[in-house]
C-alpha cells in the first residue's frame, strides 16, 4: 500500500511539475507559436456592425474597414483588390455622430512589397460620403499606407496594411 501512495504522489508532482515548466519559472507565460494565430479577415463584402459604445465615448460605426480612432475623428481605410489595381475608399468622419469631413485635402503614401514608394491624392465622393482613389499596382504582398489629411490645417494622419 505503500508503494502504491508512492507512486500515486509521484505522478501527481511529476505533472504539476510539467504544468509549472510549461508556464515558465521566472513567472512568465509562455506564448503561443506565430503560426497559430489567425491572419485578420478580409474586408471585402461584410457588412457594416451595429454601432456600440465605445470606451472613449465615441460610437463606434464601420465600414468593416480598418479603423483610427484619432480624438475626435474616426478614420477608416477600405480596400478592394481589382485587376487593374487596389481600390482604396477612406472615411474621414468628426464626432460622436461620425459626421464625414468634406473639404480635407487627402493624399496616401504607399510603400511596395519591394520598398517602392508612391504618393497619390485621394479625391472626395460626395455620393459615398468617403474619400476614394485607385491604386494602379499589380505585384502581390504587403503594402504599407500612410494616409495624411488636412482637415482646415489641421493634421490628422493614420497608418494601414493591406495585401494585394
Amino acid at each position: 500500500m505503500t508503494v502504491k501512495k508512492t507512486l500515486t504522489v509521484s505522478v501527481v508532482a511529476f505533472g504539476l511539475a510539467l504544468t509549472l515548466g510549461a508556464c515558465g519559472t521566472s513567472g512568465e507565460q509562455a506564448s503561443a507559436p506565430a503560426e497559430t494565430v489567425a491572419a485578420a479577415p478580409a474586408v471585402e463584402d461584410q457588412a457594416a456592425p451595429e454601432p456600440a459604445a465605445g470606451g472613449d465615448g465615441h460610437t463606434q460605426v464601420s465600414q468593416g474597414g480598418q479603423v483610427i480612432e484619432s480624438g475626435p475623428y474616426h478614420l477608416e481605410l477600405l480596400t478592394a483588390n481589382e485587376a487593374t489595381g487596389v481600390h482604396l475608399d477612406f472615411f474621414l468622419q468628426k464626432g460622436d455622430t461620425h459626421e464625414p469631413i468634406t473639404d480635407a485635402k487627402v493624399m496616401a503614401q504607399i510603400q511596395a512589397p519591394d520598398g517602392t514608394q508612391e504618393s497619390i491624392e485621394l479625391s472626395y465622393d460626395a455620393e459615398g460620403a468617403h474619400y476614394t482613389a485607385m491604386l494602379p499596382v499589380t505585384v502581390a504582398g504587403d503594402y504599407n499606407v500612410a494616409i495624411l489629411s488636412d482637415i482646415g490645417g489641421e493634421k490628422v494622419n493614420g497608418r494601414f496594411t493591406f495585401t494585394k
